[in-house]
């Protein structure tokens, strides 16, 4: 008689894109990913953030509880999930409160009317080689991160040309804080999904669709309106923050092609260690021309350690927080953190630092801020489509070798018993 051997269940982890029989081959980020990362508002408000931070992973077939062994008596949650979830609030906060004080410190330091330090080029040179030198600590004495291997012709064919746009990103963008508030510069950010879109559809990374297209120019005309009502309308600082955005963007597609499609991908601090010298060196031109003439006319001016120092830490942090945030909740929780974050500099801007909101303002703001939000849904509900057929093609793929084994295992049987 033929003992057939059952087949062991395929047992899903609610943490887990793979199965725990195949826990072992962890896919890389796919460039999607990676760019719904970087770029996409989210559609939700603070309120959504408890749900996005437990719900960030793949659900689990269904009949399956998302968290069966972390349930308490009464369906109350365990306490390490409530710990959880309280850690992922404070890297929520964290990242909020960097991201905030960078900007708002920024703009205390080039505008006229504050410190009185026109001086952008300058300003982006010292937190890129504060930032290169902290990412060289970090990762070749401290050991806090591993290293990505990367040759001399990889690094020149696809690192220098991504520091060379994110050079003329934060030149130009450090350069608006001059001529606009605060507010404004983040309404005018809100064209970032338009730039990204046009841009992915041009090299042929994003499929060119009329639905988003009509969301991209609705989109661009709440941008349009809000710059309408803008009391403090400066057009060199529009078109500043325009070329910034152009520039981020072409950078955010870039990475796609040059390094996510090698297979290639840098967390915050490695990004600094291999691009932040790349960025020097690119920004050292221009200041060569521009600003150390001026600064050198400028006998009176001395370096302030204490201004330029912690503004460059609160850079460097930021870096740290974005690895943080997304390292231990999701990409999505980090963008709805910056919906948050945008919100409370605009309400900073007008209350604070007094920048003159009208109602035009926000009312071409909200609108920008809807078609965002819609794009960004549309982007989310493709993720996890993707991610769902990736996770049926893993279990049907499982559940064939298994079969395969036990068909074999019975032929063999067969054959023996026969002879």
């Amino acid at each position: 008689m033929i003992t057939e051997r059952p087949i062991k269940p395929i047992i899903f982890s609610p943490t887990s894109n793979k199965t725990k029989r195949s826990s072992s081959s962890i896919s890389k980020p796919n460039s999607l990913d990676y760019f719904h990362r970087h770029h996409l508002l989210s559609s939700s408000t603070l309120s959504g953030v408890h749900s996005l931070l437990i719900l960030r992973s793949p659900l689990p077939p269904s009949g399956h509880s998302q968290f069966p062994s972390k349930m308490g008596k009464g369906g109350t949650l365990s306490d390490g999930v409530i710990k959880k979830i309280l850690l992922s609030y404070t890297y929520v906060a964290i990242w909020i409160f960097l991201s905030f004080t960078v900007i708002v410190y920024n703009k205390y330091i080039l505008d006229k009317k504050m410190y009185n330090w026109p001086f952008p080029i300058s300003l982006t040179m010292i937190h890129m080689s504060f930032c290169a030198t902290l990412a060289f600590l970090l990762i070749k004495v401290f050991k806090f991160v591993e290293p990505v291997t990367m040759s001399r012709e990889l690094y020149l064919s696809s690192v220098v040309p991504i520091g060379a746009l994110y050079s003329l990103s934060l030149w130009l963008s450090n350069s608006a804080y001059i001529y606009l508030s605060v507010s404004f510069i983040q309404m005018l950010k809100a064209l970032m999904p338009v730039a990204v879109y046009s841009i992915g559809v041009f090299f042929k990374k994003e499929g060119f669709k009329k639905e988003t297209m009509v969301n991209m120019v609705s989109i661009s005309v709440g941008v349009a309106i809000a710059a309408y009502g803008e009391a403090r309308f400066d057009s060199w600082g529009v078109v500043l923050q325009l070329g910034a955005v152009a520039f981020e963007a072409t950078r955010l597609v870039m990475i796609q092609i040059l390094l996510t499609s090698k297979g290639i991908t840098l967390n915050p601090i490695t990004s600094l260690y291999y691009v932040a010298p790349c960025c020097f060196v690119f920004l050292l031109v221009p200041w060569i021309f521009v600003e150390y003439p001026v600064l050198r006319e400028t006998s009176s001016f001395h370096f302030d350690f204490l201004i330029f120092g912690t503004n460059s830490f609160c850079a460097f942090a930021l870096n740290l927080a974005v690895f943080l945030l997304v390292g231990k909740t999701s990409a999505l929780t980090m963008n709805v953190a910056g919906v948050v974050k945008d919100w409370l500099l605009i309400a900073f801007s007008w209350s604070v630092i007094k920048d003159t909101v009208t109602p035009i303002n926000l009312f071409g703001y909200g609108l920008a801020f809807l078609g965002v939000a819609y794009y960004n849904h549309s982007k989310l509900q493709a993720l996890k489509a993707k991610e769902a057929q990736k996770k049926t093609a893993q279990a049907d793929e499982e559940a064939g070798r298994l079969l395969e084994e036990r068909e074999g295992e019975g032929t063999d049987k067969k054959s023996e018993s026969q002879n």
